[in-house]
């Protein structure tokens, strides 16, 4: 579950959403335990699988606003200590939140396989059968984000030490 709240703090900074999404990734799980194959791959990459649609269903709906008033007529407010919780995880996972804006310029299929190996700390192995590709693939995709990934730090590095002797 830590695995799990932790993969949507990085991505919004709204512990109300947070709570809501990692309970919607569960009750997901729940239903489909039923699917689970473990020789498919681990457990974990499943959840994170499924964790990966929900946040996904949820970025559709929040920008098609569809179901704006569903959310905050069916949210239960949060205990003080629970929003608490919450928003030191938020910001303990704002590192995390600064890479995954870095990653938005990268290819989404690229993006997702960074996001569950490098950030959820899946095996390539785990991404792959999460995202239904071929290892290799995963392996591939990976290696060349990584390598975009550095190209734009490097770049952001150079421009940051320039802004800095022109100060």
């Amino acid at each position: 579950m830590e695995a799990v709240t932790a993969y949507f703090a990085r991505r919004s900074p709204d512990p109300h959403a947070v709570a809501d999404l990692t309970a919607d990734t569960f009750v997901e799980v729940i239903t489909r335990f039923g699917s689970f194959d473990p020789r498919k791959g681990t457990a974990r990459a499943w959840v994170f699988g499924i964790a990966r649609h929900v946040y996904a269903s949820h970025c559709e709906a929040y920008s098609h606003q569809q179901h704006k008033v569903q959310r905050l007529a069916g949210r239960r407010d949060l205990d003080p200590d629970q929003i608490e919780e919450l928003l030191e995880r938020i910001d303990a996972e704002r590192a995390g939140r600064d890479l995954v804006s870095g990653l938005a310029r990268l290819p989404e299929r690229d993006r997702g396989v960074v996001e569950l190996v490098d950030i959820a700390g899946l095996s390539p192995k785990e991404a792959a059968t999460a995202l239904g590709l071929a290892p290799g693939t995963v392996r591939m995709r990976l290696m060349r984000a990584r390598a975009r990934l550095r190209t734009a730090a490097g770049t952001t590095t150079t421009n940051q030490i320039r802004s800095n002797r022109n100060d």
